[in-house]
């Protein structure tokens, strides 16, 4: 059974949007103003949409004792009978809108992310497969107007990658963008197979919000960095200068390589990014192994080992495991547009367990 709205919270928070454009009027100092400004702003549509509930509420209220009153009109009971359902609707519809808003968000949901695609198994049509899946996403963070940038690459033999590592930016990414972490599974017929038996093939993908330096304390201590000449397929920069970076984490083990950019500097930065998101991941991680079972009841498990999609090129097909989902929309999704559809039925059923939760 659905749970009724908490009107005290409700309550609370149009009191506090209320105070919040009591002070925007008073003339704060800047600072205040921008961060008051934010809340006023984040708040807005929360209460709009709690003030347009209780409109509805009395609409229905209304309707009933119209049609609780023996005397009226038939043609306007008629008239009221017909209308309640549709009104009725909208009030649930904004209490399930308002329930959803007021679940705690991901606090990384606006953050950048670390893209990491990785070939599994399969040899060289795996690391076509990773280039495909980059591609798409690149593709994909186009069309919502987002940023992409290489920060590692290591080409595979035939083409495609062994593992690619980018940075994507833009509001929002990691909020539409987690639920693509684990393992993908591509099966076609390789263009080097004479007898058109069909290969099974993988990548792992990992997306990792980019941290703050306030979300991971990194002691500079327990860093080993080393420069080395930039390897890779030939050029006049390749060889000639120490701009390759690779820093270890002593700690952890975990190590990052960096050698795209012709900075020094700027592959050092890369880098630190990147170790940086992989600690923040490490750390989340631990924390939620202690609710791992709480958390199998929603849309994956971010685990990596976890096979979450296959895309089948023969039937033209892409099926998501987690939600059973199918598309046979395999070339749209693979050019970022039809992908869309699958992020939103991922958030959607994600909602869903948040909700479910909430009820119980």
């Amino acid at each position: 059974m659905t749970s009724p709205l908490p009107a005290t919270k409700l309550n609370a928070l149009i009191a506090r949007h209320a105070a919040v454009e009591k002070a925007l009027a008073s003339g704060p100092d800047r600072d205040s103003y921008v961060k008051l400004s934010r809340e006023f702003a984040e708040l807005g549509p929360l209460v709009e949409a709690v003030k347009t509930y209780h409109a509805t509420e009395a609409e229905l209220a209304g309707i009933d004792a119209l049609l609780s009153d023996p005397a009226i009109d038939p043609e306007m009971r008629a008239l009221a009978e017909a209308e309640r359902p549709a009104i009725d609707q909208r009030r649930s519809a904004l209490a399930r809108d308002i329930r959803l808003a007021l679940i705690p968000k991901d606090a990384m949901d606006e953050r950048n992310v670390i893209l990491e695609i990785r070939a599994g198994t399969g040899g060289d049509e795996a690391s076509l497969f990773a280039g495909n899946l980059f591609r798409m996403y690149e593709r994909y963070a186009a069309l919502q107007g987002w940023s992409v940038e290489l920060v590692s690459a290591n080409e595979g033999t035939m083409g495609g990658f062994k593992e690619i590592i980018a940075e994507i930016r833009g509001r929002g990414a990691f909020a539409r963008l987690k639920y693509e972490s684990g393992v993908h599974r591509v099966q076609r017929v390789p263009a080097t197979e004479a007898s058109g038996r069909i290969h099974t093939s993988t990548a792992t993908v990992a997306v990792l919000p980019e941290p703050e330096d306030v979300d991971v304390t990194i002691n500079e201590a327990e860093l080993k960095i080393d420069t080395m000449r930039a390897g890779g397929a030939g050029g006049q920069h390749v060889n000639k200068t120490e701009s390759a970076v690779r820093i270890t984490h002593l700690p952890s083990g975990i190590a990052v390589v960096v050698q795209e950019d012709r900075s020094q500097h700027r592959n050092r930065a890369k880098a630190m990014a990147i170790l940086r998101a992989r600690l923040y991941d490490a750390e989340q991680r631990r924390r939620d192994s202690a609710r791992a079972a709480e958390r199998r009841g929603q849309v994956g498990t971010g685990d990596r080992s976890e096979r979450i999609r296959t895309y089948n090129f023969p039937q033209g097909r892409v099926t998501d495991h987690r939600i059973n989902l199918t598309l046979y929309k395999l070339p749209q999704v693979l050019e970022g547009e039809a992908l869309g559809e699958i992020v939103d039925a991922l958030i959607t059923e994600h909602q869903a367990a948040l909700l479910a939760d909430q009820d119980q």
